[in-house]
């Protein structure tokens, strides 16, 4: 049987509001998200794929959004988005522009690294072990700029390889795992699309679909993974679903019209996916 890969992009709280929204719809529509036999998750992706791994239903994330449910406070402003600027934007190499930002993450005083657990906690509440579903959070070495797939048999625990996915440079603290200094996961790409390579069929959902710095997309990683030989779906939100989320992407209030506007595309969407996907097959 052909393999197949979700993989789930980072997006802060609109984009992670979007994705349930999608999510929820796909399933609606007969799409099942947890067949797939490895799921990718970045950041956002890692949350709420861990979440669907951990035995929550793809509704039931879906039906917390729309209730405000799951809510985090990024303290983002103007000074640190500035500082998040320069430094991924400093050059026009894609090693040189993530060891940038690393620098700049691992001197920015953000506070202890406790806070993002603390921020985060109340969303991984249900994760436990790593799930016998195979699973693969990706993470960026801040020291060296290098990405990192965490899986059950990386020696970390789920929680803290999805902490360290989350930790958004300069405005939360680099994340201690392992002995090495983490940040999110999307710092390079926002989906890490290309880690689905080798399998068959691929559904990739990408709230954000570019990093910031001189970095390939969502949609390059995906028109490569083609090239290869692989059938690949790419979801980015769609003109309605950008009109809903806005410009910030940590704007709380926006959750529930994301969510919504997630869950009308995909179920859209649906209808034209390969049946691989569908529950049942």
């Amino acid at each position: 049987m052909d393999s197949t890969a979700l993989v789930l992009g980072g997006g802060g709280p609109v984009g992670g509001a979007w994705m349930t929204g999608v999510l929820a719809g796909l399933s609606d529509a007969g799409v099942d998200p947890t067949r797939a036999d490895v799921v990718i998750g970045t950041s956002a992706g890692a949350i709420f794929g861990s979440r669907l791994l951990a035995g929550e239903p793809a509704g039931e994330l879906y039906e917390r959004q729309l209730a405000g449910a799951d809510r985090v406070d990024l303290r983002v402003g103007l000074g640190r988005t500035l500082r998040f600027l320069w430094a991924a934007l400093g050059s026009r190499d894609p090693q040189r522009s993530v060891q940038r930002l690393g620098r700049a993450a691992l001197k920015a005083r953000t506070g202890p690294e406790s806070d993002v657990f603390d921020a985060l906690r109340p969303l991984l509440h249900t994760l436990g072990d790593w799930p016998d579903h195979a699973l693969r959070i990706t993470a960026v070495d801040a020291l060296s700029g290098q990405l990192t797939a965490f899986d059950a048999a990386s020696g970390v625990t789920l929680l803290e390889a999805v902490v360290a996915s989350c930790a958004v440079p300069v405005i939360w603290p680099c994340v201690t795992v392992a002995g090495r200094r983490w940040m999110d996961g999307g710092s390079r790409a926002t989906a890490n699309i290309h880690l689905a390579r080798g399998h068959h069929h691929v559904l990739a959902v990408a709230p954000i679909p570019a990093a910031v710095g001189p970095h390939p997309d969502a949609g390059q990683q995906a028109a490569a993974l083609a090239a290869a030989g692989a059938d690949v779906t790419l979801v980015t939100p769609d003109r309605a679903a950008r009109r809903a989320m806005g410009r910030d992407m940590t704007s709380v209030a926006r959750g529930p019209a994301a969510a919504r506007a997630g869950h009308a595309q995909a179920t859209e969407l649906a209808a034209s996916l390969n049946a691989v996907w569908r529950a049942g097959r």
